[in-house]
């Protein structure tokens, strides 16, 4: 039997609770156990008047941000839309159902001034990641590290040759923020290439083809994360060129040691982070057991012995080569003399021109070289620690472990939708990183630690 269309008669009075209306499984109420904002309240303090009309409650867009990172809504217009229809969001605002929802361009202002004045995005990152200290999800022993190509808020085909410069003319916040970062180690100075385009947009952003796909103008975001828990330790970003991320590793790894004294054992990584000195700076300087692949191009492919032939003397410094004669670094006493270091730190170790002229192996050792002569790079004993590690077991759950950083990266790009930037330039760039961090470390601790275990529990 059909049922009568029912009219709605408005009630005089109506009780309602948002309370009631979120469900106990939803995502916010897990997450909202590990916000406490009280901190940051405290530390933007100095950057808002005593006097004049109230602002903005600053946790209420801090709210609103880690609403948007954690489901994947980039625009900020769009986000104070959802905001104001779903209850959800609503409750963990604390808007309760006549709040206001601060307008779009609120998020503009703060973020451009007081939100980086005070690098409040980086001290929110650091307050959940010492929840998940506290929590004991991270074990400190094992870190992995590795950085993944964002696309950034500029179109490929309006780059501009790099070797002619940007045009006079262009001037944006975005164009400041890159020649502030010129001699930064991470962006302008990370390689004296020149880059073949420049996006007069963002022209920080670097044209990269690494993806094997059409060239694109890009970021590197580079996680440094624990293996217990794959719990993101830092965040950096940095130019998509490798040696800038190996400058982003070694600037994270610090930043962890000093800041909250984790001081990881072993480092899990992939070929791009074996060079010699990266490898010497783990052994020598950090006392980290590198558990990465050597970066090594000393295997010849033309049937000629390869370096791995030549056996080496620590204790003669010389190596001896198949036929059983000697490479040494100097042949000549000289009063005065180098000490034989390139620019890229590495030693020759020559043969004697008779003995290569006399040797039966000369066609199979160096058929066109008179001489033969063997790179050593002053942080070969790192490399050989590295060699040595990659034959053991542990080296082998280390590689199998660290592929957890490429399912934060996936994570990253598919979930939360940061397969390309909003933002424009170093800062706009690091802004965006550390809420997608910070959001990917707060849905951790809501999936790892249930609703009825305390907060504090391991």
């Amino acid at each position: 039997m059909m049922g009568d269309r029912q009219v709605v008669q408005d009630s005089l009075f109506y009780e309602f609770s948002i309370e009631t209306h979120v469900p106990t499984d939803h995502l916010l109420r897990s997450i909202d156990r590990f916000v406490d904002l009280a901190e940051l309240r405290a530390h933007l303090a100095p950057f808002y008047s005593t006097t004049g009309r109230p602002s903005i409650d600053p946790e209420l867009m801090i709210r609103m941000l880690i609403i948007g990172y954690c489901f994947g809504i980039r625009s900020e217009r769009r986000l104070c839309d959802e905001v104001h229809l779903n209850l959800a969001y609503r409750w963990f605002c604390r808007l309760g159902l006549e709040g206001r929802v601060p307008d779009h361009s609120t998020f503009s202002k703060n973020r451009h001034g007081r939100f980086r004045d005070s690098d409040l995005l980086r001290r929110l990152f650091e307050v959940v990641l010492r929840r998940c200290i506290d929590a004991g999800l991270i074990g400190g022993e094992a870190f992995a590290v590795d950085a993944s190509l964002i696309k950034a808020d500029a179109n490929r085909q309006k780059g501009v040759e790099g070797s002619a410069g940007l045009p006079p003319d262009a001037t944006s916040r975005a164009i400041t923020e890159y020649f502030g970062v010129l001699d930064d180690a991470a962006f302008g100075a990370a390689t004296e290439v020149v880059p073949k385009f420049l996006s007069p947009a963002d022209p920080a952003a670097r044209w990269t083809g690494a993806d094997g796909g059409l060239a694109y103008f890009a970021y590197s975001t580079n996680y440094l994360i624990d293996l217990d828990h794959a719990i993101i330790v830092d965040v950096e970003p940095s130019a998509a060129v490798r040696q800038a991320e190996i400058t982003a590793t070694k600037t994270m790894i610090e930043r962890a040691i000093d800041r909250f004294d984790l001081y990881p054992e072993r480092l899990a990584a992939d070929t791009a982070y074996g060079s010699a000195a990266m490898l010497g700076w783990l052994v020598y300087e950090q006392g980290i057991e590198p558990h990465i692949p050597v970066f090594d191009k000393s295997e010849r492919k033309d049937g000629t012995f390869s370096r791995a032939a030549f056996s080496y003397d620590h204790d003669r410094d010389l190596y001896t080569c198949p036929g059983g004669k000697e490479l040494l670094r100097r042949r000549r006493n000289l009063k005065e003399r180098g000490d034989g270091v390139d620019e890229e730190g590495f030693m020759r170790y020559r043969a004697s021109k008779l003995d290569c002229d006399a040797c039966s192996l000369k066609s199979r050792c160096c058929p066109r070289a008179e001489p033969r002569k063997i790179p050593r790079s002053i942080w070969e004993g790192a490399r050989d620690m590295a060699r040595d590690i990659a034959a053991t077991p542990e080296y082998a759950t280390s590689r199998r472990l660290r592929k957890k950083v490429e399912m934060l990266f996936a994570h990253l790009k598919r979930i939360l939708r940061l397969d390309r930037l909003r933002l424009r330039g170093p800062n706009g760039a690091k802004d965006e990183f550390l809420l997608a961090a910070t959001a990917q470390n707060l849905r951790k601790l809501a999936k790892l630690i249930p609703m009825n275990e305390p907060v504090g529990a391991t």
